[in-house]
């Protein structure tokens, strides 16, 4: 994996006119580059699979505490919101399931981005652990490893009979993240990683986590945000193609959502994990491999045309063919109920 900058101002349809010309390698790099890279101000658990730098929307306070965390003040920076369709948990469950067998396979830059969200709970745990959308049930078995009474919470059927297959410590329960079938006060931890950017309405999940955590419990979540899949939405835009819609809240969004259900934010930092591809088709498997992809107005399927203008303008943008670069900008987010 390697960094590459995200990007957040396209090119006009005035300086790409069409691909029967062919894309300008300058103007292409320019699109790509425009924002520049991320710069790196705050120091998180160190993750040496991954060389993606941070960008932190709090001020840390610290260093990583002995039990994996940082603490923080601050208020989180506003991002500009440009999604736009409800999510659908129908079709994100479908999704999910048609890939649970491939997944533990395939979801490479999952496993990192769990990885990180694990190494920031305490070493040990105590009492009961959640894990919502636990899919195949991979984290919620360390969560057991870790010493809690761990249960998995997943709206996805093909996910939760991976997970029975392959653990039999863990609980696994369907349901969904905005109506948890639990009591409350149930959990003493509650951990999620790379799922809840696909929920409906971010104040009902919110709200839910501070339902079934018990007094003093804390929360870890690994969210995607909006600004993911950034060189994928401008390859489109210079390709001219349709936008994908795929609606992601803000890591603004969330914080609002925390704070209005009474939980006390504890620390959150955004950091980009940017995985990368030989080709466009390793690209775009990997997206829709791992259930991820459209969650608004569908559109048509690409044709070969569109994916050659695709495969183009990627590579002029990433100025090497052979390594086409794919962000998952994530917030990490340490909740406590008091």
């Amino acid at each position: 994996m390697s960094l590459s900058p995200a990007v957040k101002a396209f090119p006009t349809p005035e300086q790409v006119s069409t691909f029967e010309d062919k894309l300008s390698h300058d103007l292409a790099q320019r699109a790509f580059k425009a924002n520049g890279a991320f710069s790196s101000e705050t120091s998180f658990e160190p993750e040496r699979a991954t060389n993606a730098k941070t960008e932190s929307y709090v001020t840390a306070e610290g260093d990583v505490k002995a039990e994996g965390y940082i603490s923080v003040e601050g208020s989180a920076k506003a991002e500009r919101d440009d999604t736009a369709s409800a999510i659908n948990e129908q079709d994100v469950a479908h999704r999910f399931s048609k890939a649970a067998v491939q997944y533990n396979s395939i979801a490479g830059v999952q496993r990192i981005i769990a990885k990180q969200a694990l190494a920031n709970l305490p070493i040990d745990l105590q009492g009961t652990a959640l894990d919502i959308g636990c899919g195949t049930g991979i984290h919620t078995q360390t969560l057991a490893n870790k010493g809690a009474a761990a249960t998995g919470v997943d709206i996805a059927e093909g996910m939760l009979a991976q997970a029975g297959k392959m653990y039999s410590d863990p609980i696994f329960v369907e349901g969904s993240a905005v109506d948890l079938p639990f009591c409350d006060s149930q959990f003493s931890t509650v951990f999620s990683s790379m799922a809840l950017q696909w929920v409906s309405d971010t104040g009902l999940v919110a709200n839910e986590i501070a339902r079934v955590l018990e007094n003093s419990g804390i929360a870890e979540l690994a969210i995607m945000v909006a600004g993911s899949f950034s060189e994928l939405k401008t390859a489109r835009k210079v390709a001219q193609l349709p936008q994908a819609e795929t609606y992601m809240p803000t890591t603004a969004q969330w914080v609002n959502g925390f704070k209005q259900s009474g939980l006390s934010l504890q620390r959150v930092i955004t950091k980009d994990y940017v995985d990368t591809h030989c080709d466009i088709m390793s690209l775009l498997r990997s997206v829709k491999g791992v259930g991820a992809g459209e969650t608004g107005r569908k559109q048509p399927p690409l044709t070969r045309r569109d994916i050659k203008k695709l495969a183009m303008a990627y590579s002029n943008m990433s100025g090497v063919e052979s390594k086409l670069p794919l962000t998952y900008r994530v917030s990490h987010f340490r909740l406590e109920k008091r």
